[in-house]
């Protein structure tokens, strides 16, 4: 168990580090997109800090509502639900008490979750207004569920996005592919920015972007995974060659409006770089 002013600070680092690398597609310190901002992620960063503060008290979908209200209330726009949906459970798990792996705490607070969750959830969810969220046939989220469960809403959108995806597999992704690979990266390389985009490459080959999906197709996502695949194959971030190729490709994820920006691997991204956080120190993924 965490101190819950230290699970914040993990949090927060873990943010600002996902946003400060320099990853393809995606708002950076040198590339806004027309409607939002650098800055704007920074302030978001601070907010979801201040709020999982609360994260041993608070319930789960209560810490996500009050993040989409107040980052929406300070810069006007969506910058953080996804994150929000991901730190929410993995604070409220590195709150409790025991000797159990964080994954298995994590686990228990899943289970845990109560219509109430899915109530406020979706109340954010509608806030925030994500892009492509389309509409599904069964708990689309215009509609209030007041007796689903959030982790059942959530196995019901598992297949078509990954956040959904995470709570519905105990974050199979984060634990098995993010936060092993960040590690590995961090171990391997002396510079934390390319480990970051190391592992957004490694995320983004192997799981296509839910957000991509949905807003083009499911095509277009498999094809930018294996843009993804074929420049980790030639180094990526650690080499000069990849680091051409990935110059290149973040002016194409660019084009029509940031139409191909990997939204929901940069939320993943986050998402490992929190639970190594939580495990390791801080210190270790800035060391």
């Amino acid at each position: 168990m965490l101190p819950a002013e230290k699970v914040s600070l993990a949090a927060q680092f873990a943010c600002l580090l996902e946003v400060s690398a320099n990853k393809p597609g995606n708002v950076t310190p040198f590339a806004d997109f027309a409607d939002t901002r650098y800055t704007d992620f920074l302030v978001s960063s601070v907010v979801l800090g201040q709020v999982l503060r609360k994260a041993a008290t608070a319930a789960t979908g209560s810490l996500v509502l009050d993040t989409v209200r107040e980052t929406k209330r300070l810069v006007g726009r969506n910058t953080n639900l996804g994150i929000a949906l991901l730190f929410a459970p993995l604070a409220k798990a590195a709150l409790r008490k025991g000797r159990r792996s964080l994954r298995s705490r994590l686990r228990s607070v899943l289970t845990a979750l109560t219509p109430y969750d899915g109530q406020r959830v979706y109340e954010a969810i509608r806030l925030a207004e994500p892009g492509g969220l389309g509409q599904a046939d069964q708990l689309d989220v215009r509609a209030t569920h007041g007796r689903v469960p959030l982790l059942e809403g959530m196995r019901f959108a598992m297949d078509r996005d990954s956040i959904a995806r995470e709570y519905a597999t105990d974050f199979e992704i984060t634990f098995t592919i993010g936060a092993p690979t960040l590690e590995r990266a961090l171990q391997e390389s002396d510079n934390l920015e390319v480990a970051v985009v190391q592992t957004y490459l490694t995320l983004l080959s192997r799981v296509p972007d839910s957000l991509i999906a949905r807003k083009c197709s499911a095509r277009e996502a498999n094809r930018i995974s294996e843009e993804a695949g074929k420049i980790l194959t030639i180094g990526g971030a650690c080499t000069a060659q990849g680091q051409r190729r990935l110059e290149r490709w973040d002016h194409a994820l660019r084009r029509d409006g940031n139409r191909l920006n990997p939204g929901t691997t940069a939320d993943l991204t986050a998402a490992a770089l929190f639970v190594v956080a939580l495990e390791q120190g801080v210190e270790f993924v800035l060391r």
